[in-house]
């Protein structure tokens, strides 16, 4: 099996729309009043949630206009937010077709699909034209993708002189690995962490300015930490993101705190500019 065939493996989850509105249901709420908001306690599958997916938009510089796109956009709550939050155009690939399927679906059903669109494909081979978008996100997405220069390679064709790239991703900021399974992995075979400077370079290579950089290390454990302190206090809620990480959900959540307490991986966001 390839790389990326693993990758997809690994996130697939059949029938993730329908965990989702069971859930709702049994929350008692009904599927047919859902809104995008709705949502956001399981589409934002990375760590900080929406504060992350927040400032992220704000780094985009979103504006009507634009088009964007999301690279790896899993069930599509970001691109939602960006699209819902600027008026713009957002376009999502990722290489699991049961979150594309999840993401449409989903899209649908709280009245963007005019405006938010996803569909299957690689990080690596975008099917877009050049200079094709003013924007570009990548959320938790390089750190299964061993060629970095590739990727940033592919997003600077797609993007328009000027655009902007917003990278958010766990790089790694100490030696050795985090304890597994996580959240991106089960095991060592499929995680390509790299640390913040190789990225750096990559961009750099792929004729992008990097503006800004940040450790959002703070938001992380925030979450984390209150989403542990709950299934202690209650066990785990209906509706959250263990729909899509499954039973070992709270092992992965342990084993990446350990990892960012330990400094092994950190959650960094850099803001590039297409040269």
């Amino acid at each position: 099996m390839s790389v990326e065939g693993a990758v997809s493996r690994h996130y697939a989850k059949a029938g993730v729309e329908a965990l989702i509105l069971d859930a709702f249901k049994t929350i008692g709420r009904d599927p047919a009043t859902l809104t995008a908001d709705d949502l956001s306690a399981v589409d934002e599958f990375h760590m900080g949630g929406r504060t992350a997916t927040v400032e992220l938009a704000e780094a985009l510089e979103l504006r009507p206009e634009h088009r964007v796109l999301d690279i790896g956009s899993g069930l599509g709550g970001p691109a939602r937010y960006f699209a819902r939050r600027s008026g713009c155009r957002v376009s999502g690939i990722d290489l699991t077709p049961d979150y594309v399927a999840a993401a449409n679906a989903l899209t649908r059903r709280v009245g963007l699909a005019g405006q938010v669109d996803f569909q299957t494909a690689s990080a690596l081979d975008l099917p877009f034209e050049p200079a094709s978008f003013e924007a570009a996100s990548l959320i938790h997405v390089g750190m299964n993708i061993a060629d970095k220069d590739g990727l940033c390679g592919e997003a600077a064709r797609v993007l328009k002189p000027g655009g902007v790239f917003a990278v958010y991703d766990v790089m790694r900021t100490g030696p050795g690995d985090p304890a597994y399974p996580v959240a991106w992995a089960a095991g060592p075979a499929t995680p390509f962490l790299a640390d913040p400077a190789t990225y750096r370079e990559a961009l750099r290579r792929a004729g992008f300015v990097v503006i800004r950089e940040r450790d959002r290390t703070d938001i992380a454990l925030e979450v984390f930490r209150r989403f542990q302190a709950r299934v202690a206090e209650r066990g785990l809620p209906t509706l959250g993101l263990h729909l899509l990480m499954g039973s070992d959900t709270s092992q992965k959540i342990a084993n990446m705190v350990g990892a960012l307490e330990e400094g092994v991986v950190h959650p960094i966001l850099m803001v590039a500019h297409r040269r």
